[in-house]
């Protein structure tokens, strides 16, 4: 059945032109003026279900014009866990003169969903509008610069906060220093740390954490020293914040000085900063500092099962992740699609084909978590180091989605290894229609060749590259060691 043709409603010099979804199944209240606030009903919403009657019955009782409750289904819908996205552009769309509070709220909501850009795109379009931004917009947008990692947006966003005489509000500022250490600037996010009038816990994280993503040790751990000496004592947010930039950036002897803190002041391990601890000497390599942490933590959630099983997935224990993957069923822990791209990484590395199988198909029937292309990769590479090169191709073709580099190159890997050039010339194709000026390629096909002994089509590709101006770039490595 389709729903129910739109409708018009005005007031306040604005048309809204709502579909009341399920309004139809409400008949109009008697008495309106007896109505519960709808503010008061849209901040105790517990699903899109409730709030979808509410706004139907806001529309037929012709309250919709109650701006506060109106903007209380918006938020609703933009940042509730439960809400809906997509609702909220539907309705979004269809204000004429939205205020600054659903423009921050969307631009908010966007910097944390999968496509932060948009977040970005829509500022461009409230100023293209005339629309002043505040010192609660700004934060939200450098926010999606830093989600993006562009330093260009980042630049140009900082141009504009000049502009409007926001760039001594410390959380703008905070954002700024964020959006330039994510980008790699880590100099230009120092200049605004060292030139910010007030420097509160925030800013002293945002730095801290700033270096050590940038593989910068040395520097966050005098400007950690700095903090406390300075008397600015973390929080458990901000312990577990510069733990997990730790276990990005590989920065175990920061994360170590933090843990001997925490001793030291006698601060509650919890379940997030327990996790955090977990997760950084997991990613380190300390495996059996990540397993006595893990042992000793009374309380656990899925996070950190997840930072456990990865860990001991990524340095080779894969009896040991596959062991405690089996123990959440008996723990009534619910995995999710991180807990699984650990455990298929475990049987990719143990060479564990038919568990990793299972496991792969147990996803969505027992689990309901339907796979993503992340563990389709993981099922590639598994097939491809089990010499299945054909079911590995016929397993990228059979996906919802269209295959990445990443993916793609799992299987070439694999072909690689296995000199398989027929289907390693067809990889290559579909990697170039991605990434067209990706030299790799051309040198493991190259080599490819050389070692089934077909030197014509290795100078053939030598000269492609040559026409085309591709090298091959030095790879690097870095080693973090004593000074």
């Amino acid at each position: 059945m389709f729903p129910p043709k739109p409708r018009l409603f005005k007031f306040k010099n604005s048309l809204y032109s709502f579909s009341p979804f399920h309004s139809h199944t409400i008949p109009p209240p008697k008495n309106p003026a007896k109505l519960p606030p709808f503010s008061l009903l849209a901040d105790r919403c517990a699903s899109m279900n409730q709030l979808k009657q509410i706004h139907a019955l806001m529309i037929v009782s012709a309250r919709i014009h109650d701006n506060y409750a109106a903007s209380r289904i918006f938020s609703f819908c933009a940042l509730s866990p439960s809400g809906d996205l997509a609702y909220a552009l539907k309705l979004f769309s269809r204000i004429s003169e939205p205020n600054s509070f659903m423009w921050n709220t969307l631009i908010r909501a966007q910097a944390d969903s999968p496509n932060p850009a948009q977040a970005i795109f829509l500022y461009m379009k409230m100023r293209k509008l005339g629309i002043v931004p505040g010192k609660h917009t700004f934060p939200f947008v450098l926010k999606a610069c830093a989600n993006c990692y562009s330093l260009s947006s980042c630049k140009q966003i900082h141009t504009h906060v000049l502009k409007f005489g926001l760039d001594i509000d410390l959380y703008v500022v905070n954002g700024l220093i964020r959006g330039y250490s994510v980008s790699g600037n880590v100099s230009d996010a120092r200049q605004l740390f060292e030139e910010a009038s007030e420097r509160n816990l925030i800013i002293w994280t945002t730095m801290v954490s700033g270096y050590a993503q940038n593989f910068c040790s040395n520097e966050a751990l005098v400007l950690f020293d700095q903090m406390v000496s300075e008397g600015i004592e973390p929080n458990d947010a901000t312990l577990a914040s510069v733990l997990s930039a730790c276990a990005r950036s590989g920065c175990l002897e920061l994360g170590e000085r933090i843990h001997l803190f925490i001793k030291e002041k006698g601060i509650e391990v919890g379940v997030i900063l327990g996790t955090a601890l977990v997760h950084m000497y997991a990613k380190n390599g300390a495996i059996l500092m990540a397993q006595k942490l893990f042992d000793e933590m009374p309380e656990k959630n899925t996070a950190t099962w997840n930072a456990m099983i990865c860990g001991l997935a990524v340095h080779g224990h894969a009896e040991e992740a596959l062991d405690l993957f089996f123990q959440l069923d008996k723990r009534e822990v619910a995995p999710n699609d991180i807990t699984f791209v650990g455990v298929l990484s475990a049987c990719c590395h143990a060479g564990l084909l038919e568990v990793g199988r299972n496991i792969f198909n147990s996803m969505k029937r027992k689990y309901g978590i339907e796979p993503k292309i992340e563990h389709y990769g993981c099922m590639v590479d598994l097939l491809g180091r089990s010499g299945r090169l054909a079911e590995a191709e016929n397993l990228i073709k059979g996906m919802a989605w269209k295959a990445d580099v990443v993916v793609l190159g799992a299987l070439l890997g694999a072909c690689k290894n296995r000199g398989n050039v027929e289907i390693a010339e067809r990889v290559v194709k579909e990697i170039l229609v991605l990434e067209p000026n990706n030299h790799g390629v051309y040198v493991v096909l190259s080599n490819m060749y050389a070692e089934a002994g077909r030197w014509e089509d290795v100078l053939r590709l030598r000269k492609v590259m040559k026409d085309g101006g591709l090298k091959k770039i030095p790879g690097w490595s870095l080693v973090d060691g004593d000074d």
